[in-house]
């Protein structure tokens, strides 16, 4: 059983402007019952790797209308796995099916396109991560 909320970093990587689904996301996941930082738009991979560092999150979430996360998953994924670090990484937004393909093979737990139902988010995180703190008791 889990002894405090889960917790969620939130943030648009590259030049996406356009914020209005990561808050209403960054928003629902809270009203859910998750603690959620959101950094906003205009994130780095570095920028999403030193709030991991910081904030101790159990799910990352990257929102992005611009496909840029193409460019940013593997540096955060590569740079996770280098520190030892195991959060639940999940991507949502305009995600095409090809890319949804690709960033599951990379490692991406979950993608959400737009119209996702925020439900279905949130049940996927709150599996995701039982199961990845089930995997850490048996260690």
């Amino acid at each position: 059983m889990r002894n405090r909320p889960i917790r969620v970093v939130l943030g648009k990587v590259g030049l996406d402007l356009h914020d209005i689904g990561a808050k209403f996301v960054a928003r629902s996941l809270s009203d859910a019952g998750m603690e959620v930082v959101y950094l906003g738009p205009f994130q780095t991979a570095a920028s999403i790797l030193d709030a991991v560092v910081s904030e101790d999150p159990d799910a990352i979430a990257i929102s992005s209308i611009s496909g840029e996360y193409k460019s940013y998953i593997p540096e955060i994924l590569g740079e996770l796995a280098r520190q030892g670090l195991d959060p639940i990484v999940i991507v949502g937004g305009l995600v095409p099916d090809a890319d949804r393909v690709e960033l599951l093979a990379m490692g991406v737990a979950g993608v959400f396109g737009q119209g996702t139902a925020i439900e279905e988010v949130v049940r996927f995180l709150e599996e995701a991560i039982a199961a990845r703190d089930a995997r850490r008791a048996v260690k």
